[in-house]
């Protein structure tokens, strides 16, 4: 039966893409999805090889008909974002292709077309099949772009005959995480010992208890501040949350990012790497896998 897990954070910057990449080293049979798609950096831990790209047209441009077109102004004055100008010429920039102008303009001589509004790529990784997405700059509709490398992974799964899915979110608590952990399995929550974490980590608790998704809890570098660690374990035990790994901070996890590797191949023996291992167990455990 097909599970899936999903790594979170409620604030960018707790460590969740690294240990993410990780867990794909140390599991080697299941399908990565990479879900943060207005900045994705899975990639540059795990070295994927592109082998198909699909583009995104995630939202709409407006365009004028020149033959058509009477230049009467009325899409102008309809305008609210300011993308059309005095020669009736649109903004590629400012237009959020809300159609007010296709509507008001009396000779019909506007309409909306689709653009590109990024990639979506399927890759192999020697530690599996990824699926993964670039929002293009600026670009809206992240949630949709999510939801289509869920989509991915899910068929990867079938056709390679996997039982398990790896989802690194993206941080917050928006859309595009929402479309990352909706009919998940389990959320791991990656905090770390400060007021802004905690903060964070509790709205992300929120949000997986709205969803009914099993909530875990990894308290990443939990040594730079052990009392803000002890509110994190105290506040887990009273919402009966399950702490799944506590990892020390180490500068050996830089060292390895920089080298490209994820810490549990660079230094399989450090300290850290035997906490993700022992914390990869425990998502294992709750997946029974």
């Amino acid at each position: 039966m097909l599970k899936q897990v999903a790594v979170v954070s409620g604030k960018g910057g707790t460590g969740k893409t690294t240990i993410t990449a990780s867990f794909a080293a140390l599991a080697h049979d299941m399908v990565i999805a990479d879900c943060d798609v207005d900045a994705p950096d899975l990639h540059l831990l795990l070295h994927p090889q592109i082998v198909k790209t699909q583009e995104f047209k995630g939202s709409k441009l407006a365009a004028i008909d020149r033959t058509k077109c009477i230049k009467c102004g009325l899409c102008k004055e309809s305008c609210r974002f300011g993308s059309i100008n005095d020669s009736i010429t649109i903004d590629s920039f400012s237009c959020e292709g809300c159609g007010v102008c296709v509507i008001v303009c009396p000779e019909e001589a506007i309409s909306l077309k689709e653009r590109i509004s990024g990639y979506n790529f399927i890759s192999k990784t020697k530690y599996g099949t990824m699926s993964h997405a670039r929002l293009n700059p600026g670009e809206a509709n992240s949630g949709k772009l999510v939801t289509l490398v869920r989509h991915n992974a899910r068929k990867i799964a079938e056709e390679e005959d996997l039982d398990l899915i790896l989802i690194d979110g993206p941080p917050g608590i928006g859309c595009p995480v929402i479309a990352s952990v909706t009919g998940v399995d389990a959320g791991l929550i990656v905090t770390e010992p400060t007021m802004s974490g905690i903060h964070d980590l509790d709205r992300a608790l929120q949000l997986l208890n709205h969803f009914n998704i099993l909530p875990l809890v990894c308290i990443n570098k939990y040594d730079i501040n052990r009392k803000n660690t002890e509110k994190i374990v105290k506040s887990c035990e009273k919402n009966e949350v399950d702490i799944a790994g506590k990892i020390p901070f180490d500068p050996t996890v830089t060292e390895a990012m920089v080298a490209g590797k994820t810490i549990v191949e660079y230094s399989p023996e450090n300290e850290v790497s035997q906490e993700i291992k022992t914390t990869w167990k425990r998502v294992l455990s709750v997946l029974n896998k």
